[in-house]
């Protein structure tokens, strides 16, 4: 880890895919089977993997060849999703456990994601942990999405901190430029199923190997 965190800590903002939920089986199996029902083919998975971070919408627009093409993959995709979600989400090992004890200790807990509302409270529900959140930040609450920092910048009104007591964790440079825009500690989940070199070159002030590093980072910060 770098050099400790000078400000005591408040907030903890965590994304939720690849981050909280091992989502990325669930992930691919969905965006397989939506292109190979609409182009015919499937492209090469890191195509898909690139825009990891990002709302559905936009990924699927890379690939719709119109609007409404567009549009209808998003309903296959989501279709596909509901009947395969609750067999391959999962919480990661330790995610429960360590939010729970972040909550216990008295930190302010936010989902910030581009997951749309409904999916990420029933994968919060799957995952135990929606108790545990002062607020969720999905694509529905704002304008412009990771890597913007608005979806942060939200957070942390909704948590009522400023940016220089919260840290974000998130396991996509998508996430970590998108804290660092709005001015909070960034994280970077080393669990995901993002390359390092990825995450190394989006500069996050921290690295963590495993769930309870988090604990580890809060308890040298003095926060």
């Amino acid at each position: 880890m770098t050099e400790p965190i000078r400000r005591p800590i408040r907030a903890v903002l965590y994304d939720f895919d690849g981050t909280l939920a091992d989502s990325t089986e669930l992930i691919m199996r969905c965006w397989r089977h939506t292109m190979a029902t609409h182009l015919g083919h499937v492209p090469p998975d890191e195509e898909w993997l690139s825009g990891f971070g990002t709302p559905l919408e936009t990924q699927l627009a890379r690939f719709g060849r119109s609007d409404e093409e567009s549009l209808a993959m998003l309903d296959t995709y989501r279709d596909h999703q509901d009947g395969i979600h609750d067999e391959l989400l999962r919480p990661f090992r330790g995610a429960a456990e360590i939010v729970a004890e972040l909550d216990r200790r008295g930190y302010l807990l936010a989902i910030v994601t581009s997951k749309h509302r409904r999916a990420t409270l029933r994968g919060m529900e799957l995952c135990g942990i929606v108790e545990h959140f002062d607020a969720i930040v999905t694509p529905e609450d704002v304008t412009h999405a990771k890597p913007h920092p608005e979806p942060v910048e939200v957070a942390l009104r909704r948590l009522g901190v400023g940016a220089d007591e919260a840290i974000f964790i998130g396991d996509s440079p998508h996430d970590i430029a998108s804290g660092r825009a709005a001015g909070t500690r960034t994280a970077a989940a080393l669990w995901g199923p993002f390359p390092h070199d990825d995450l190394v070159a989006a500069k996050p002030d921290f690295m963590l190997n495993a769930q309870h590093d988090i604990l580890r980072l809060l308890d040298e910060s003095g926060g």
